[in-house]
């Protein structure tokens, strides 16, 4: 190991100790195995990143390592994903090296670089702050002046700017694990969705999510699907068949589901928010029953749920329920009642970046 590492090396040391002294502070449940992929899933998508075998091999040193973590000294050309695809057994494990270097993307040759072993902090707590997880909730794409919607060119700045910060785009029933304490996310993660299923979707939004790779999910109201300027079941059939959108409910008629109407008895309404969640999920399994579609997602209409929806959504099988109250999720979220951000169409960039929260800081006294 040359002399010239050795201060370098004794900083990331001490810093690597008093990482996992914070982290075991906060005593996370134990390591457990990923779990399977959630119901609800389709085809995984393409890979945001190159295969392994396109990231350049990394060959500089280990210069030592524990049973949690090993210091790496890279060489010229090294990057994060050739480290992570050495030795933690893929390229798209990459984040945990970036984590661990506090979002440092690209080594510099003997500048110590540490590699976490094990994943010691599935709920994402430390000393100073609790991760939070960002749901973003969007609805119509296009030039016009409408509040509700962005435009291309705005969506693909948006987009272009998770990219360039190593953001990971996830799937809403990826973040399962991490509800339950089980399984770490990246610290820059963030939840890409969008809500009716306009006709806009299809046109602008899907040539930009498949040009960054990036998934998302569409929360469909069936009742609205093939009218006006809403998608088709052949458009949301070849949103589903690329493997970036889940297709997922978002009630019949999008109807209120917590104001019952002056003619509604109590049984009627409920029967009806019953059937708002009950109908929609089977239209929606039926339709794209050939690519596997499963329904275990929901947008409550206007994001306003109460118990009598919160037991409908048991009864009928749903694990996981959007609201529109901003702010991120941190691991102790309740499922069925998920923070969503609106994205507006007269948000600009900064604006958006504002409300990308992937951390709430603790306040101390």
């Amino acid at each position: 190991m040359p002399r010239s590492a050795l201060p370098w090396l004794a900083r990331v040391l001490l810093a690597a100790s008093a990482v996992v002294l914070a982290v075991g502070c906060t005593t996370p449940p134990p390591l457990q195995a990923p779990e399977p992929a959630p119901q609800g899933r389709v085809a995984a998508p393409p890979p945001a990143a190159p295969p392994i075998s396109a990231w350049p091999g990394a060959t500089g040193d280990v210069a030592g390592r524990s049973d949690r973590l090993l210091v790496y000294l890279p060489r010229r050309g090294d990057t994060l994903e050739g480290i992570a695809a050495r030795f933690l057994g893929g390229a798209e494990q990459a984040w945990r090296v970036a984590d661990a270097n506090g979002q440092r993307w690209n080594p510099s040759e003997g500048e110590p670089v540490i590699v976490p072993l094990v994943n010691r902090n599935p709920i994402g707590v430390t000393a100073d702050g609790i991760q939070t997880v960002p749901i973003l909730c969007y609805h119509r794409f296009g030039p016009g002046p409408n509040k509700m919607t962005v435009t291309p060119a705005q969506f693909e700045a948006q987009l272009d700017w998770l990219a360039r910060n190593h953001y990971r785009v996830l799937r809403l029933g990826d973040l399962t694990g991490f509800l339950a304490g089980r399984e770490p996310l990246p610290q820059r993660s963030v939840v890409i969705t969008i809500d009716d299923g306009y006709e806009s979707v299809h046109r602008h939004a899907f040539p930009l999510l498949r040009k960054y790779g990036f998934p998302a999910t569409v929360f469909i109201y069936t009742d609205f699907v093939g009218a006006r300027d809403a998608m088709s079941w052949a458009q949301l059939r070849e949103l589903a068949a690329s493997g970036l959108f889940d297709i997922q409910g978002h009630s019949k008629t999008h109807r209120s589901l917590v104001q019952r109407t002056p003619a509604e008895t109590d049984a009627d309404f409920r029967q009806a928010v019953d059937g708002e969640l009950r109908l929609s999920r089977a239209a929606l399994e039926r339709q794209l029953a050939a690519l596997g579609v499963q329904v275990r997602h929901f947008a409550y209409p206007y994001g306003d749920a109460n118990d009598l929806v919160l037991d409908s959504m048991r009864r009928n099988g749903f694990d996981m329920g959007v609201t529109v109250n901003p702010g991120g999720n941190a691991f102790f979220a309740h499922p069925l009642l998920m923070r969503r951000t609106m994205i507006f169409g007269d948000h600009d960039l900064d604006a958006f970046k504002a409300r990308v929260q992937i951390r709430r800081t603790s306040v101390r006294p």
